[in-house]
This record gives C-alpha cells, sequence and structure tokens, in this order.
C-alpha cells in the first residue's frame, strides 16, 4: 500500500457566500497578487464529517465535537432516576475528564456542566460515558476513581483519525490527523459582490415600497482544492483495521466530490459536484500544485475555464516530474467536462 494519495480537485460555484468572514461576506485571499475568493479548510471539513453521505456510510463510526457532554450526562443521570444534586455533581465528575469545566458554581445557563473548550469524543468514549452513567445510577452512587479513566486513543471513530484532535489537557490522547485539507481559492481573479435586495410585506396593500432592504455579500468561481492523505496513519489511527480503512476512504471521497459547506445554501443553492480531480499516489514527498494558479487563470476568446485550469494543473505535475524526478507513482483522473473516468474508479484506485 502507497503511503499517501494526494488529490487535486477543481469545482465550480455559482453565486454563493459558502463560507463567510467576520462581517458577513465571502472569505478572501491575495495569492499571486490577485484576490480570490476561499473556503476555510475547517468549513469544508465540518460539511464532510456531518454529511448525510458520511455519517450514513460510516454510522456507529463517526465522533461528536461538543463541549455540552456534561449536560448530556446531567439530563440521563435525571432520567434514570438519580436526585438533581447528585446528578450535577457527577455529570461534572465525567465531563471534566476531557475539558476544565467553565464554571465551579451553577448558573442559569448550566455552564457548570460544561467545558471551556470542544473537545471530540470517539465512539469508544461514548459507550464508556453511557455505560458510566448506567452503572451510577442503577448503585444510586458516584463513578470511582477508576471508573473516570474514560479517555482512550479513539480507534472507531473515522472523523477523529481523519482530522485528528486535540486535548489540551491530555495531550496522550491527541490523535495527529492523517488527512490534510487546504484552503480551496479560485484559479482566477475574483471579487466580492453585492446582492442588494428587498421584501415586500404580503398585508401591506396599500403603501408603496418595501418592508425591508439589504445587503449581502456572494462571489463566484472556480476552486483549487489539495488534499494529502496518509494512508498508513489512517490505518493506524483506525486500530490496524484494513477494512474500515477502506470504508473510511470511500465515505470520504463520496463527501469530498458532492457535499459543499452550508453556508447561505438556501439563499443561493449553490450545491455543486467536483468537475474534475487528480489522484495521486506513492511514497514520495507531499507537494500542492497550487503553483499552477499562482498566476491567475484568464481564458481568452472562446476557451474555457474549467479546461483551461485542467491543462494548467497537468503541465504543472509534469514539470515537477521532470525537475524533482516521479513524484507519484500512479495517477488517476476523472473529468466531468469530457466525461473521463469515473468516481467508482477513483475510489478502487485510492482504496488499492
Amino acid at each position: 500500500m502507497s503511503r499517501f494519495v494526494q488529490l487535486h480537485v477543481l469545482t465550480n460555484y455559482p453565486p454563493s457566500n459558502l463560507n463567510r468572514d467576520d462581517t458577513g461576506r465571502p472569505k478572501t485571499a491575495l495569492v499571486g497578487d490577485a484576490t480570490r475568493l476561499r473556503i476555510s479548510s475547517q468549513s469544508q471539513k465540518r460539511a464532510w464529517r456531518t454529511s448525510d453521505i458520511f455519517t450514513t456510510a460510516l454510522a456507529g463510526h463517526v465522533g461528536t465535537r461538543t463541549k455540552r457532554m456534561g449536560r448530556e450526562v446531567f439530563d440521563a443521570l435525571k432520567k434514570a432516576g438519580s436526585a438533581e444534586k447528585a446528578a450535577r455533581e457527577w455529570a461534572r465528575s465525567i465531563a471534566g475528564q476531557f475539558g476544565k469545566i467553565k464554571s465551579d458554581k451553577k448558573t442559569e445557563n448550566d455552564e457548570d456542566l460544561e467545558i471551556e473548550q470542544l473537545a471530540h469524543f470517539g465512539t469508544e468514549e461514548q459507550a464508556a460515558i453511557e455505560s458510566l452513567v448506567q452503572a451510577c445510577a442503577a448503585r444510586n452512587s458516584a463513578p470511582t476513581d477508576e471508573e473516570l479513566k474514560l479517555l482512550r486513543k479513539p480507534q472507531q471513530a473515522a472523523d477523529i483519525a481523519m482530522f485528528g484532535r486535540m486535548l489540551a489537557d491530555n495531550p496522550l490522547f491527541n490523535v495527529e490527523a492523517a488527512v490534510q485539507v487546504s484552503h480551496a481559492i479560485t484559479v482566477h481573479k475574483s471579487v466580492v459582490e453585492d446582492d442588494y435586495f428587498s421584501a415586500v410585506d404580503d398585508l401591506n396593500k396599500t403603501d408603496k415600497g418595501a418592508a425591508h432592504i439589504g445587503e449581502r455579500g456572494y462571489g463566484a468561481g472556480l476552486f483549487y482544492l489539495y488534499v494529502c492523505i496518509n494512508r498508513e496513519l489512517l490505518q493506524a489511527n483506525l486500530g490496524g483495521d484494513a477494512e474500515l480503512t477502506a470504508k473510511s476512504l470511500e465515505a470520504f471521497l463520496h463527501a469530498l466530490t458532492k457535499i459543499a459547506p452550508t453556508g447561505m445554501q438556501n439563499s443561493h443553492a449553490s450545491r455543486s459536484y467536483a468537475s474534475y480531480v487528480l489522484a495521486e499516489r506513492g511514497d514520495q514527498q507531499p507537494r500542492s500544485l497550487a503553483q499552477a494558479f499562482l498566476k491567475p487563470v484568464k481564458p481568452f476568446e472562446n476557451e474555457d475555464m474549467l479546461e483551461k485550469s485542467v491543462k494548467e494543473l497537468e503541465r504543472r505535475y509534469v514539470n515537477f516530474d521532470k525537475v524533482y524526478g516521479a513524484c507519484a507513482d500512479d495517477r488517476y483522473k476523472f473529468n466531468v467536462e469530457t466525461g473521463e473516468g469515473s468516481l467508482a474508479e477513483l475510489v478502487a484506485f485510492v482504496q488499492e
């Protein structure tokens, strides 16, 4: 099995605002002295791991990121018949194994049951918590120090195996990410445009004008995304389970090529499948092909933006091979525009 699989993905999004900055406008980046639209890696990974495609294919193998586990434990203990004071104390003890509790005192918002930072709970840890809750409720006593050793090195949660996790207070249980994801950028110059909109009051039959007006930012473009998968690390993170590794890779590829971030989808319906994917397989040191778009792509006359971008991308990997020697042992690609290849064949290539 080759150690690395690298994916180079081109996806076209029509007018959209998939990933907003602090002002509500689409995120941007300055690349090669030209402004590009940008979709952050965090936004993409969140969309993939929470999508129906991913969670259905990997049912029982997806972790949970939350600060609220203490509240869930408290509610479960109360439902099982435990007294409120005891349930609160036990829930704090259990949640506190995964991070520092926000408050020492009960507050109106129950912050004394929440941890300060998001923790990514593996499926084994969630099962251990549920088992402990049932045991405490059944015997009506607090968890012991031994029972509170709930942290595990998750080996069944595919999303943790792929994207890693960090527990600042318990670094022994950190997981190194096996899948690295770049920020997606447009291959061409881009601008954020403003959509001036108005809303009409359906019951207003006399006054002219709008009941509400506003502005929203949006942008459109062809995005380049780079992903590097360390298949050896992924399988190690999954406890050496080759079958689960293959299943996780298939689910990931389906999500990667079909799922867009959820930002303002109701307003734009900017749901796009990947138009082109180049996969590279080998043990060589990985490298992005973002350099292909350092100079913004600019089609002339009847040239096609996607076709020209594909040419730039493929020319770049050929040139890298000439300069550095073979940067991959095998390659596979599909292209929706030309009808070349298929997602099924891509999955088989990545799993092999």
